[in-house]
């Protein structure tokens, strides 16, 4: 083959390189978001079928300040990572944390939420006496956070503690309790909040917005929100979208989108209407 043939056959396969990966870079026109449909009030299933929740109205609050065709679907919580890898759908807005794990696998936007863990046990229980409490832990402070957890300890000692599978939550109870209680787990949050009104567990553990909403049915007029929150460690930076590594404009362009919801106060202003407080992430 002569250097010129060499020359030129480089050349083109060069130019069908950077071709495609100016293709795979343009703004896309339409996307697909999926989330779990089963995690109230931040994703859930109406009665009729229909996807609603905090990060539904703000997925279609960010399709709109992109300029993009947006449609939502339903996963089964599991299934998320390997189906937006395969390319199933191309966003998840899911309440999942942004953790180096799951950074290993997947890409994510800046965080649009924060929202911290916490427990959820009977009134009369030795840490429903204590009730819920306003403080904020960040595992990042080992020491601050290794007393509260110890302080704990002895009052979920011997209980039966419900956790979705496959969550940051789950880990968390294993990590810091797993000594201490008999973990539980659950396919969905929905399941394990009937399984405590109905007594069958003694308390569980998720974020304290889908407790807050559990605990506000009729059912639970007997349990209460215990103990501070948690948030930072292992449990990242706060929830974000998901996507796959190489949809870098994708990202982009949801990361304005989610900067101009948190500047002009959407965030807040949805949030507050779903889950009762302001979860917008501060710098």
């Amino acid at each position: 083959m002569t250097i010129r043939r060499m020359a030129a056959l480089a050349a083109a396969f060069t130019t069908l390189m950077f071709g495609t990966a100016s293709l795979a870079q343009d703004a896309p026109k339409s996307i697909t978001i999926a989330t779990e449909g089963a995690y109230a009030p931040w994703n859930f299933t109406t009665s009729d079928g229909k996807l609603d929740g905090l990060e539904v109205e703000l997925a279609n609050d960010l399709c709109a300040r992109m300029k993009v065709q947006c449609k939502i679907i339903a996963q089964n919580w599991d299934g998320l990572i390997p189906s937006l890898k395969v390319g199933k759908f191309d966003v998840i807005m899911a309440s999942m944390f942004i953790t180096p794990k799951r950074l290993e696998t997947i890409d994510f936007t800046q965080p649009y939420a924060v929202d911290p863990g916490g427990f959820a046990v009977a009134k009369d229980s030795e840490l429903g006496k204590l009730g819920a409490s306003a403080a904020k832990f960040n595992l990042d402070d080992e020491a601050a956070s290794a007393a509260e957890i110890a302080k704990m300890k002895p009052l979920l000692k011997g209980k039966v503690v419900g956790v979705q599978a496959a969550t940051m939550m789950l880990e968390f109870v294993k990590k810091y309790f797993g000594d201490t209680v008999e973990i539980r787990e659950y396919k969905t949050t929905e399941q394990h909040d009937l399984d405590l009104a109905a007594g069958r567990i003694d308390a569980i553990f998720a974020q304290q917005t889908s407790l807050a909403a559990a605990l506000a049915k009729p059912d639970f007029a007997d349990y209460t929100l215990a103990g501070p929150g948690f948030v930072g460690g292992m449990f990242g930076l706060g929830s974000g979208a998901g996507l796959r590594k190489e949809d870098t404009k994708l990202k982009e362009m949801m990361n304005a989108a989610i900067a101009g919801a948190i500047a002009d106060g959407t965030i807040k202003r949805i949030s507050e209407k779903w889950v009762k407080t302001d979860v917008t992430p501060v710098k």
